[in-house]
């Protein structure tokens, strides 16, 4: 049995990431590079949270998803059998979805695996540039990415402007931010772009942006999370 892994695997803690300070490290593919967040589980079939960047004429083996999988495109363009994605593409493939991923131009991805079972999930792809921002709060925009019944996550990209301050904030289910643009801030530290955050459940700060910030939110999923 292959050996399990943890990097950032107890999910009681907040964790905070600078990705700008990790190096790329190789995959199984020898054309496309990772910077892996959270891992829990054998090296290559456990629950595992990445930054994913594909050369260009890049190409990864057949492969299936147990757990499901969750994709936001951040920067070329990724593709597979259905097509190619560009920058801003969300996709939630449902548990036992198989794929080949490739990208001609080379592509950078943000990619969650094996942390959505349920064979009846919804299969999402969604052109977020297309989508309107909707607000509920001041200061504040969304565009909800996913949410379905009978599961407690729920996804969305958030553009919060220049002072923006919702006050204090409590992630019952736990969160997970990666701050795509601009900087977030909080009563322990300040967060710049390409950070990745992961509050507890339970977990409460008092967020706000000086001077603005796009995220993308994931609320509810963490007690879902193996543990380490």
């Amino acid at each position: 049995m292959e050996n399990t892994e943890s990097i950032n695997g107890n999910m009681s803690e907040f964790v905070y990431v600078d990705t700008n300070k990790m190096k790329w490290q190789p995959s199984p593919s020898g054309t496309v590079w990772r910077k892996r967040l959270h891992l829990v589980g054998p090296s290559e079939a456990g629950q595992v949270t990445s930054l994913v960047m594909y050369e260009a004429n890049s190409d990864f083996h057949a492969h299936a998803h147990p757990g499901g999988e969750e994709i936001l495109v951040l920067g070329g363009t990724f593709s597979d059998e259905r097509g190619d994605f560009a920058a801003g593409t969300y996709l939630l493939n449902p548990e036992g979805y198989e794929h080949t991923p490739f990208s001609k131009e080379g592509g950078i991805i943000f990619a969650k695996l094996r942390q959505y079972p349920g064979v009846d999930r919804s299969q999402i792809v969604v052109e977020t540039k297309n989508m309107d921002w909707q607000s509920n709060q001041p200061g504040i925009g969304i565009k909800t990415l996913y949410t379905e019944e009978n599961y407690p996550e729920e996804m969305s990209l958030q553009k919060w402007d220049s002072g923006a301050a919702p006050g204090n904030v409590v992630y019952t289910g736990g969160a997970e931010i990666l701050i795509l643009r601009g900087n977030l801030q909080d009563e322990n530290s300040s967060y710049g772009e390409m950070s990745w955050l992961r509050f507890p459940p339970g977990a409460e700060h008092s967020p706000c942006s000086p001077n603005g910030c796009e995220m993308y939110v994931k609320t509810g999923g963490v007690s879902l999370l193996d543990m380490a």
